[in-house]
């Protein structure tokens, strides 16, 4: 029997996001930014503990197409000691490229300088890989950027959607085109970084770049592809469930923030063979993110109530936000020194929010008081006071008569 290949496939590390982190004076790295790099050198044991063969990451090494020297250095270190365990193949990201063409993305330099063991997919193309267990094809598709798809075609005239169907037209294109030049006889790998239409996106819309072209799942689940490596959407999933080859988000490695508080992170290990490749994910230990929710409407004792509710809670090194339901009345007693006290085994606090609840006062029966006239906001008045009907009306009178005398005034 054939023994698999053994493929690591990882994306989105996003080096340079300091989001809920704090520099560290000693190598003045933001704590968030080693998170990312931690699990980046998680990958990187699991490779060598694991004899992997090849490793695909599927784009977005920076969280801009500019990153500083220091963030490209630690990735470079980690890159370098991944490719002396097995070839590795780097995919160009949105987050990669720069807003020109003509510049060059923040990944070029391992290109440029013929970094042993490392092939950067620039363009769309099959490489052929050679690994310790047999060669593989892997066809790279880099991020579509509009003008270098779309440059030489006239687009005058067309309207917003009519560029995006024209686009997608193109990347359809393109990966038919790589699909057709495969060679049968050994395994294939397609590799892209954009949005399969219908995926669960994540928090990658907050940092996504301009527009995105949504990649139809039918012209991915080609069964000339043993495997397809996506990356750009942080959310772990096959859209190919079932079917063959699996089309898989790897997902991001880190957390961003809390919209991806519940997702597990991870990679995927790849057992590839011709015709019969396998996978499972592999989830890491990524940074914990914990909403912990309290209302203490009524409570005598707000601060102790969300003391208590924390106590609920493991926040051990996790990034926690708190959000408490008060009343105008107990939002004052709330003592939030005591509270981050009671969150001091937290890496680092997000926020403590206060949903201040205002009761609509509903004595004038009316949401928007604004929307009556003077007589119908005093016989709302009266009523709510339980005068007598006939009083009510006497006083109307009398009210009418001021009002008109002070309009004539």
């Amino acid at each position: 029997m054939t023994e698999p290949i053994r493929l690591l496939h990882f994306a989105d590390v996003h080096i340079g996001m300091e989001n809920y982190g704090r520099i560290d004076p000693k190598t003045g790295i933001s704590s968030r930014v080693m998170d990312f790099l931690h699990r980046l050198d998680d990958v990187v044991t699991y490779a060598e503990e694991h004899d992997a063969d090849l490793a695909i990451f599927a784009g977005d090494a920076f969280k801009s197409s500019s990153p500083s020297p220091t963030y490209q250095r630690e990735f470079a270190r980690r890159i370098k000691r991944l490719a002396q365990q097995c070839p590795v193949v780097l995919l160009v990201g949105n987050h990669d490229v720069p807003a020109m063409a003509q510049k060059a993305s923040s990944i070029e330099i391992f290109h440029t300088l013929e970094v042993e063991n490392v092939v950067v997919g620039r363009v769309d193309k099959i490489h052929l890989i050679e690994t310790k267990r047999g060669p593989v094809q892997v066809a790279t598709v880099p991020y579509p950027m509009r003008q270098r798809l779309l440059g030489s075609i006239s687009t005058s005239g067309m309207s917003i959607g009519e560029l995006d169907l024209l686009l997608r037209e193109q990347v359809d294109a393109l990966i038919r085109n790589l699909a057709e030049q495969v060679d049968l006889s050994m395994p294939a790998v397609l590799t892209g970084h954009f949005t399969v239409q219908g995926a669960q996106l994540g928090s990658e819309r907050g940092v996504m770049l301009g527009r995105d072209v949504a990649v139809l799942p039918g012209t991915l689940a080609d069964p000339v592809w043993d495997y397809v490596a996506l990356g750009h959407i942080h959310s772990h999933q096959n859209m190919n469930p079932g079917g063959y080859p699996a089309v898989v988000y790897s997902g991001s490695l880190e957390r961003i923030d809390f919209g991806e508080e519940h997702d597990p992170k991870g990679f995927c290990r790849v057992n590839l063979i011709r015709g019969e490749t396998t996978y499972e994910f592999i989830e890491l230990l990524a940074r914990p993110f914990v909403t912990i929710r309290v209302d203490v409407r009524g409570q005598p004792d707000p601060t102790e109530a969300v003391i208590e509710e924390i106590r609920h809670y493991d926040v051990t090194d996790a990034v926690v936000r708190v959000i408490i339901t008060a009343t105008p009345e107990n939002e004052p007693l709330l003592r939030e020194r005591d509270i981050k006290n009671a969150l001091s085994q937290a890496a680092f606090v997000a926020a403590i929010q206060r949903d201040i609840e205002y009761p609509i006062r509903s004595r004038l029966g009316v949401a928007r008081p604004e929307e009556l006239t003077p007589i119908e906001l005093l016989e709302r008045y009266l009523n709510a006071r339980e005068i007598d009907p006939a009083r009510i009306e006497v006083l109307k009178q009398y009210a009418e008569r001021l009002f008109e005398e002070e309009a004539s005034s």
